[in-house]
């Protein structure tokens, strides 16, 4: 998770301040590059006419409130926030600094907003009932599968919204959930591998801090075990994982940039809205399929945006 503070033109200073993290996470990488070109094309250049600032957290919960502590103090003129580990630590250290946020999902029942209309300008993640969906295109690709252990932390809300959603469309599917919470760091492994040793078996990934800092043992664990797994984001299948079924994360940088552009230049936070994710992408790595012994039916691959061979 990345906390960046931009300073307005006039006021340019010279030093940059990386996070160890940022610079070793290609995913980090990836949308830092996508806000940084995004800011250049809009007239804001690091260094020249901005000074921008990087606290990178990982996830961890105490390192996300020393990291905002620090970008508060600093009065930026607007603070992005990336994920829902530091944004209510921003907003409780701060009412006057602009915020936005990018990768939060269901903003308003986590109670980081009152509106999804004008609430101060941000960019969300997923609608609750996409819970339902993941359990569907696992099913589909795994016709077979009729029992699925789902990872989830019960402190974020979203994952509780995406967990009842999958339960509801499970009896449908003939398919039976096991949630595990993973909150406090649960040890999933012992879990993951009590589930496994029962036959027709799948995985379920729900997107929250925890499970994306450690997704290289779950993908791991998931291929050990034969599951056929499906997660939120692309990184997960380009990473090792069978699918993924989400938003573009690097467009929301973007469009991040978008909005610190028109802070910048004197627009109001206020009138900024939360915006949603206008298309969804569906990725099926066709090499974890091998791994795992898994077929999947001929025509799945055909209705994925990505196949990974």
């Amino acid at each position: 998770m990345a906390t960046r503070g931009a300073r307005a033109a006039g006021r340019p200073r010279s030093t940059d301040r990386r996070a160890d993290g940022l610079l070793s996470d290609r995913e980090g990488q990836a949308r830092n590059a996508a806000f940084l070109e995004s800011l250049q094309r809009l007239g804001w250049t690091d260094g020249r006419n901005v000074r921008i600032e990087y606290r990178w957290s990982a996830g961890d919960t105490d390192r996300a409130k020393a990291a905002a502590a620090e970008l508060v103090r600093s009065t930026p003129d607007v603070i992005v926030v990336a994920g829902p580990t530091a944004l209510p630590e921003v907003q409780r250290l701060t009412s006057t600094i602009p915020i936005v946020f990018t990768q939060v999902s269901d903003p308003v029942d986590s109670g980081f907003v009152t509106s999804l209309a004008r609430p101060g300008g941000g960019f969300q993640n997923f609608e609750p009932t996409v819970g339902g969906k993941w359990l569907g295109l696992l099913k589909e690709a795994a016709p077979n599968m009729r029992r699925v252990i789902v990872l989830f932390q019960s402190d974020a809300v979203p994952n509780l919204a995406f967990l009842r959603a999958a339960e509801t469309v499970a009896p449908s599917l003939e398919v039976q959930v096991t949630a595990v919470d993973v909150h406090g760091g649960v040890e999933f492994g012992g879990a993951i591998a009590t589930f496994a040793s029962e036959p027709d078996g799948g995985l379920m990934v729900l997107p929250n801090p925890y499970t994306v800092a450690n997704r290289g043992a779950m993908i791991l664990l998931a291929a050990r075990h034969r599951l056929p797994a499906v997660y939120a984001f692309r990184y997960f299948a380009a990473e090792g994982g069978l699918m993924s079924y989400g938003p573009d994360q690097v467009e929301q940088w973007r469009g991040a940039a978008t909005y610190i552009d028109r802070i910048l230049r004197g627009e109001k936070p206020g009138n900024l809205p939360i915006q949603a994710p206008t298309r969804y992408e569906l990725v099926i790595n066709m090499k974890a399929a091998k791994v795992i012994g898994l077929t999947i039916p001929p025509a799945f691959p055909l209705r994925a945006d990505e196949v990974i061979e």
